[in-house]
């Protein structure tokens, strides 16, 4: 039995099919989470005629519990920290800025390869779309639109090919907006709602925003 995506790039062909109200105009903008959300967002810029640019999410570990979030930084500087995790832990401020200090670095570090010389989409009063491959938890994509509403956007809205049904419906009081192509139940993992689920390259999300940028310019 087939699945409802042969891949990303298909994925976020349908979503874009759900987005079509947002098609061909100037103040949207579509963001994707790297890396599997790039070519999702790829998709949805191409199909709306929108600018397409990264959002960057680093998870802020607890110290000596990696895998546990404390908080998290993202593109522009944005810091969202989990006062009662922080609180319950009693982690000092001193753990906290390390932590920020450490992943600011690999931000940055980032940014520069999927950026290059590209300066960021301006999202200040723009409708922000922002795209991810799948939602499970969503705790990097709530991450997201905290740190995107810092940044004083006209609205957020969340999009995902699939997505848990209580996610979704979460996502939905935290963003403006919550459109996810298929909720399917159970849910149990994102990859199970692809053909083909391989990891995405750095290098093919370079390639995809390059391409974007490009098509933004128009002919030389």
């Amino acid at each position: 039995m087939s699945k409802p995506f042969a891949d990303r790039y298909e994925a976020g062909r349908v979503l874009a099919e759900k987005l079509s109200n947002y098609a061909e105009r100037s103040d949207v903008v579509v963001l994707g989470l790297p890396r599997g959300g790039v070519p999702v967002a790829f998709e949805i810029a191409r199909a709306l005629g929108a600018p397409l640019d990264v959002f960057l999410v680093r998870k802020l570990g607890v110290p000596g519990h990696q895998e546990l979030a404390m908080g998290a930084i993202a593109s522009g500087g944005a810091v969202v920290l989990n006062d009662e995790a922080i609180e319950a832990l009693g982690i000092t401020p001193e753990e906290i800025d390390e932590a920020i200090e450490r992943e600011c670095r690999e931000l940055e570090r980032r940014e520069r390869i999927y950026r290059r010389d590209r300066a960021a989409v301006d999202v200040a009063d723009k409708i922000v779309i922002v795209a991810d491959d799948g939602l499970a938890t969503g705790s990097t994509m709530r991450a997201a639109v905290a740190a995107l509403r810092t940044q004083k956007p006209a609205a957020i809205v969340v999009a995902a090919p699939t997505a848990a049904l209580e996610t979704c419906e979460a996502m939905g009081a935290v963003a403006d907006e919550c459109v996810c192509a298929i909720t399917p139940t159970p849910f149990r993992a994102v990859g199970l709602w692809y053909e083909n689920f391989e990891q995405t390259t750095d290098d093919e999300a370079c390639a995809l925003l390059k391409r974007a940028a490009e098509a933004a310019e128009g002919p030389a």
